[in-house]
């Protein structure tokens, strides 16, 4: 279902804030590319619905305080699983 880029930028807001998603994974459940989610967010939405773009960016700020961590636990969980293969 096509939306207008103003509705697509609030339901990934939600979207995010509900499931606190990553933008990775909003941009897979809704198909569109991680770049649209983040123009949608950061740009688009700041312009449209102020309140709700807080609480997106309250949740994007905490996903890109953990990626690191994300990124090891990946990588081990790789290794294992090339062990255990």
């Amino acid at each position: 279902m096509r939306y207008s880029a103003e509705d697509r930028a609030v339901l990934l807001g939600r979207y995010i804030v509900e499931n606190k998603a990553t933008v990775r994974a909003a941009a897979g459940y809704y198909g569109v590319s991680k770049s649209t989610v983040h123009m949608d967010v950061s740009e688009r939405l700041k312009k449209i619905n102020p309140s709700l773009y807080r609480e997106v960016r309250k949740i994007l700020d905490i996903n890109k305080s953990e990626r690191h961590i994300r990124g090891g636990k990946a990588t081990k969980q790789k290794y294992l699983m090339l062990k255990d293969g």
